[in-house]
This record gives C-alpha cells, sequence and structure tokens, in this order.
C-alpha cells in the first residue's frame, strides 16, 4: 500500500485537533466581530470521534435533470472528479450549493481523498456508503446519509471558489476548516494568526477556570476575575 502524502502544515492541524474544539474558535470570533463562521447545524460528524483541522477545498454543487450537460458534451458529474483529484495534503472537501434531494459524497470518493492525503469532506447534504466510510474511517461531515446518487440530479459546478452557505457563512479556498462533535466553523486565512493565538490563550484560561470550579469558587467570583465562562 502507497504511503499517504502528509501536509507540510500538518504539526499546525495536529495542535489544533489536539488542544482547540469548534466552540472556542466560535467564541474567539464572535469577540472580533466574526459571527457568520459555523456551518449549519445540521452538518455533524459522520464517523465517531472524528475531528477535522485542515484548508477548504471549495466546491461549488448545483441542482440538474440530465447527466449530460446542454452545452459542453457528455459530462456525468461535471467537474467533481476533477475537484477530487485536485486535492492536496491537508485539504478538506467543503461542498454546498444543491437540493436535499441526493448524496454528495460516497465510499469511492473517500477511498482516493485519502490516499491524495485529504483530511476530511464537509457536505452541506447527504453522504452514502456509510458503511464502507466507517470502515475506512474517513472523516465525513454531512447532514447524513441518503443513498440516491447525485449523477442525473446535480453536478459541481466549479471548485477552489468562494462558497457560501444557506445561513450566511462564506468559505473562501484556503481557509482553515475545523470540525468535531459539536459542529464545523471557518477560520478566514487573512484573521487565522490572531485567531489561533486568542484561541490557544482562551484554552489556557478554561483550564485554569476549570481549576478553581473544582476548588469549590463560584461562577459568579470566577468571571469577575477572569471574565470567562
Amino acid at each position: 500500500m502507497s504511503t499517504i502524502p502528509a501536509s507540510p502544515e500538518e504539526p499546525l492541524f495536529q495542535r489544533i485537533r489536539e488542544e482547540l474544539y469548534s466552540a472556542v474558535l466560535g467564541d474567539v470570533m464572535d469577540a472580533i466581530g466574526l459571527t457568520r463562521q459555523f456551518l449549519p447545524p445540521e452538518i455533524r460528524v459522520q464517523v465517531p470521534g472524528a475531528v477535522i483541522a485542515g484548508r477548504a477545498m471549495t466546491v461549488q454543487e448545483a441542482d440538474c435533470a440530465v447527466d449530460v450537460a446542454a452545452h459542453g458534451g457528455a459530462k456525468p458529474f461535471g467537474l467533481m472528479f476533477e475537484a477530487l483529484d485536485g486535492l492536496q495534503p491537508g485539504e478538506i472537501y467543503i461542498c454546498t450549493g444543491s437540493s436535499p434531494t441526493y448524496a454528495l459524497w460516497g465510499g469511492l470518493m473517500s477511498t482516493r481523498a485519502r490516499t491524495l492525503g485529504a483530511a476530511g469532506a464537509v457536505l452541506d447534504g447527504y453522504h452514502r456508503d456509510t458503511r464502507e466510510i466507517l470502515e475506512l474511517g474517513f472523516p465525513v461531515f454531512s447532514a447524513g446519509s441518503y443513498a440516491q446518487d447525485q449523477r442525473v440530479r446535480g453536478r459541481v459546478i466549479d471548485f477552489r471558489c468562494d462558497i457560501q452557505f444557506r445561513n450566511g457563512c462564506r468559505v473562501s479556498a484556503g481557509d482553515l476548516v475545523v470540525g468535531d462533535i459539536d459542529g464545523v466553523v471557518i477560520v478566514p486565512a487573512a484573521r487565522e494568526k490572531e485567531v489561533l493565538e486568542a484561541a490557544f490563550a482562551k484554552v489556557r484560561g478554561e483550564n485554569s477556570v476549570r481549576d478553581m470550579i473544582l476548588e469549590g469558587q463560584s461562577t459568579v467570583d470566577i468571571f469577575a476575575k477572569t471574565g470567562i465562562m
């Protein structure tokens, strides 16, 4: 079996997976005015215990009624194969734009993404081939499982483009994507350094607050001292 390639940023991604979580990143971004950074709450982790951190490889999906484009000839799935094959180590396939009537991801896609060193898939809709994905252990975040295929119902029309989810969260290619059991949050690349520094500091503060609680101090007094709760 060939070696799975790793991103040069893997040490950073590993530290994020081990020390941070979606809630603390969301809190930090709320404090600096980035208040629409969570994806819709229906997008949940499907592989138990999976945590992801990586770069967004954005994918724009659109509904259609046939699997052959009227202009451009026979192109089942649109640009989906090009988007999938273009995944780089440490990237996350993140897709939106379709109606919730078919699956956007499956087992063979997970296998291909894993061999390329991708960090996961985040779907504004459904996945299928759940047993295969669970056996592979590839991190998938979606609205759940639904076997209906996208071939005659949808196609990828662009990738590595800016995309927007229905709740207003915008994602650009290269943004930091972090997902865990509580949801998926997007850290804009332009604000990443300050957000991560503040998040690591907040986690250290929360650990101190936890110690104070265990010592028997009241939450009123703790919040007055630390501003954290």
